[in-house]
Parts: C-alpha cells; structure tokens; sequence
C-alpha cells in the first residue's frame, strides 16, 4: 500500500536548509549534463541560466525546473520541464531539494490541475485551495498478498460494457482503439454515469483543444462535480507527460487510502509509453521494438499496478491505448493488454456504420466477469455472443446472397436477431442505463 499523505508542514521541516549548486558543462538535444552537486534519480533541480537573484526570504529565485534523469560518469544528466533556450556553459545548477509529491485535499474535487499540482482555474477559481496534505508520486504497488479478491460489480452506466464486458471494482481494462472512434466520448460516459465515489482522469499527451471540450461536453458539470483532472497537453515537455500519469495515479491511492470507490482514467498510456521512449533515448538508451527503449516496458508496469483494490478501498482502472495504424498487436497494447484485467476494442469500422459506441464485443473481453455476475447472466452473454460470431462467419456469402435460408438452423437465429443485438448495443451519449437495467435486456435478447 502506498504511503500515508505527509502534511505540508512535516514535508517542508524535512528538507535540508542547504542549497548546493553545479555547473552546466554540456548540452545535446534535449538533455543538459551537469557536474558539481550530488541528487539522485527523480529530484528536481534548477539550472539558472543568469546570476540567481535573491527573493524576499534571501532564497534564490527563477530558473529552469529540470529533472535528474542519469548520470554519466560523475556527471549528472538533466531533462527539462520547460525550454533550455539561454543556458550556456556554465551557467548554474541548483539542487532544489525537493522530493517528488503532490498536493491533497478537500479541493481537488471538481477541479483540474497540471503535473505540479497547480490549479488550472477560471476567473472565479483564484481563491486559495485547501490542499494541506502531500502524496508522493512514486510508490509501491500494494502486496499482492493485501490485495482482496474482486467481488462486487461497478456499474459504470454503459449498456454493453454493463451486461457484456461487466467489470468489477478494482479491476483495471484497457480501451483499446485508433484515433478518432470514440474513446473520449465512451470515458466520459462512464465518467458522467459511474456509480464510483470519485473520478480521477488523467489527460495525457492530449491537444489542448480538446480538454475544455472534455471538462464540458463530455464530462458535464455533474461529472465535473466528482471528478479530479490532471492534464499535460502534447506541447508539453515528456516529462511533464509522464509526471502527470503518476500523479494522477497518486491522487487515486489518496481517495483509495481514504475507503472510497475509485474511478480511473488515463487517456492515453501510449502516449505515457511515447514520453518514456523520448527520455529513454535522450539518455542514450538502446531502441528496440519500434523504438521503444527497454525502459518503457519496465515501467509500464510500475505504473498500471498501483492501481486495483486494496484493504481499504478499490481503484477501477481504464486505460486507453491509441493503437497505431489501428494494429491492436502493436507493442504498448500488446503489453498493456498482458498487464491487465481486460481490454475493450473500439472499431473503425463500427464507428464508420455510425455504431456508438463502437465497441467489437467479440474482440473484448472481461477476465472477471464470471467471478462478479450470476451464472444465468453468464449464460445469456454467451448466447448472444456466441449468435453474433455465427453471423460474422457468414456475413460475406450472406451480403452476396450466397447462404440459403434454412441453411443452418443457428445462423438463421443469428440473422433474425441481429437487428435487436445491434439496438442493444448502441447507446446515445445522453442515455444512461443502469446495471439492473443492462441485464434485464440482455436475458430479454438472449431469450429471443
């Protein structure tokens, strides 16, 4: 389990008064090699590319947050949030003394904030946020031996994910799909309709465009209400990307710490793994499967098994994975899909034929829903999936007219009920559909 939250106050009187300063020798690309001062992989350092000026406390002031990423030699490697334009040989490193945390508390909810835990507010939103306690980002899975079975179903308000691809809570899938087929809206919806205590989203490697459209069309205000954002746009340095999916994965532990029932969503994990992969070959790591530096496929995951349930309480995981050229073998969704507890595929071609949301229920699949629903509800959902395969065999000769009508008893109850399959699996953004209600059609439809 994840450390107790320190307060802001026991974090500051554990930092050392002493700052320390090195100097810049080199820098290629988008790494900055430095030599003089002592800080281990993680910390946040300073490069000041002018004489530091003092503030109002006598502490120095400005500069350019950067990030220990290795060392060479004795020399210690550097990545930078922002832009190293106008650092020069020379010029002055600070260790910062700062240990990765985020800031808690009671006004996280209903708002959205950057990788540092700064409030990306409105106009109205500028008063202080009580926020007294501090998370640390990187933290231990919980024990695989503390972790209790997944026992109790969450309804997330999506009528095939509810009936067909149940999931439990706890239990972590990944969304996987190309881009432009939905995956946004289908977030958003469990997002609105979830009955989880709270939603915590991470927005990782998105356009900026789209995150306002997220917070308000997609999510809407009642989602907003119980939802946390943290959000590192596509413009924005890897590393800023990549602390944002473990902040994000911080916040969860904090409510999860507390008992709640823990929604999560982190849109995109390829985008996590493509940050990843900019570090990792910065640093002069070695690219193998499609550029992946080996890194990557150690993190990802450190990354996905902190979340799940724990004796206190449960955080449901939902990844999505933008597949490149829409190959679901790719390799993030190839390890993405070994890590977790299943996958949803969202398809062009469905979405194409104006089939929302788009998901491939033959392609999908939960790992727990046996253990979570009643065996009639099995039965039913191997009924209906089991008519829907028989069709998808034959569709071809039956688009051409080539299969004929008495053929085979099986595919022509697939072919009759194909019409109420395809109803029961759309669903328009603004309906909700509860989980009563889910299975409640789908032993209706299984029984036609």
């Amino acid at each position: 389990m994840s450390p107790n939250p320190l307060t802001a106050k026991k974090l500051l009187a554990a930092l050392s008064p002493i700052t320390a300063y090195g100097k810049v020798n080199k820098v290629v690309g988008l790494v900055a090699e430095g030599s003089g001062i002592k800080a281990p992989l993680g910390s946040l350092c300073h490069i000041l590319p002018e004489a530091p000026q003092k503030g109002a406390q006598g502490e120095d002031e400005g500069g350019i947050p950067v990030e220990v990423v290795g060392f060479r030699d004795s020399n210690l490697l550097f990545m930078p949030y922002g832009d190293l334009r106008g650092v020069q040989p020379g010029s002055l490193v600070r260790n910062s003394s700062l240990p990765p945390f985020f800031p808690a508390g009671p006004d996280l909810l209903g708002r959205a904030f950057d990788a540092f835990g700064e409030a990306l507010a409105s106009p109205v939103q500028k008063q202080p946020l009580n926020l007294p306690d501090m998370v640390p980002l990187y933290a231990e899975p919980p024990s695989p031996l503390a972790r209790p079975r997944i026992s109790e179903v969450l309804d997330v308000g999506v009528r095939s994910v509810n009936a067909l691809l149940t999931l439990g809570k706890g239990q972590r899938v990944g969304i996987m799909a190309g881009s432009g087929v939905g995956k946004s809206t289908l977030m958003g919806m469990m997002a609105r309709y979830t009955k989880a205590d709270v939603n915590v989203i991470a927005l990782i490697g998105e356009r900026g465009r789209e995150v306002l459209e997220f917070m308000e069309k997609d999510l809407g205000p009642e989602g907003m209400a119980r939802s946390v954002l943290i959000i590192a746009t596509s413009d924005q340095s890897p590393l800023i990307r990549m602390r944002a999916a473990y902040a994000a994965t911080a916040v969860a532990e904090y409510y999860r710490n507390q008992g709640k029932d823990v929604l999560f969503m982190m849109d995109s994990v390829t985008r996590f793994a493509m940050a990843a992969r900019e570090v990792g070959l910065a640093v002069g790591e070695p690219p193998t499967t499609k550029g992946y530096t080996p890194s990557v496929f150690a993190q990802l995951p450190k990354l996905l098994e902190r979340t799940g349930r724990s004796s206190s309480g449960s955080i449901t995981g939902v990844y999505t994975v933008l597949v490149d050229g829409d190959d679901f073998n790719e390799p993030v969704a190839d390890a993405v899909r070994s890590i977790l507890d299943g996958h949803i595929v969202l398809t062009r071609e469905l979405a194409d034929e104006g089939h929302f949301p788009a998901i491939d229920v033959l392609r999908s699949i939960s790992r727990l829903r046996a253990d979570i629903v009643s065996a009639e509800t099995v039965a039913a959902g191997r009924t209906v999936i089991s008519r829907l395969a028989a069709y998808k065999k034959v569709e071809d000769m039956i688009n051409i007219g080539a299969y004929a009508q008495g053929s085979n008893p099986e595919i022509d109850k697939a072919i009759a009920t194909l019409p109420l399959a395809n109803a029961f699996l759309r669903q328009d953004v603004g309906d909700q559909v509860s989980l009563e209600d889910s299975i409640k059609q789908l032993s209706l439809l299984a029984g036609v």
